[in-house]
């Protein structure tokens, strides 16, 4: 087997863990909410509020995969100016959409800190 043989099978591990990553989390926040709902457990919009965070993280995480998938194919196997060129919008693309993600799941940009006052509620909101 060949380097890039090997770096493809790897971009394509990771890509799949990416994509996994968004599934599972998606499944796994529907079945808390759906479970939540059904146990009477808080009020709808609590329910709903939680659904979105943990929804939104699966797909930060599964975001932040696929762009190391898409850095290892890129810098490993076609080193060339327009691939590092795509690669280069793919990661733009994506670096905008975490930045998002995080702004509609925390309230704030991901450089900012945490109110200090509002951790311990944040935590237990999360958990």
């Amino acid at each position: 087997m060949t380097f890039n043989e090997i770096m493809e099978t790897v971009g394509k591990a990771v890509d799949a863990a990416g994509v996994a990553a968004i599934v599972v989390g998606a499944v796994v926040a529907t079945l808390l909410a759906v479970g939540a709902l059904l146990r009477r457990r808080g009020q709808g919009r609590e329910v709903y509020t939680l659904y979105r965070r943990r929804l939104g993280r699966s797909i930060l995480l599964g975001l932040e995969l696929l762009v190391a998938a898409d850095i290892i194919r890129t810098v490993a196997i076609t080193p060339t100016y327009e691939s590092v060129g795509v690669l280069a919008l793919i990661v733009l693309i994506r670096t905008f959409l975490s930045w998002s993600l995080e702004l509609e799941i925390s309230g704030r940009w991901p450089w900012q800190k945490e109110p200090e006052d509002d951790a311990p509620e944040r935590a237990a909101a999360t958990s």
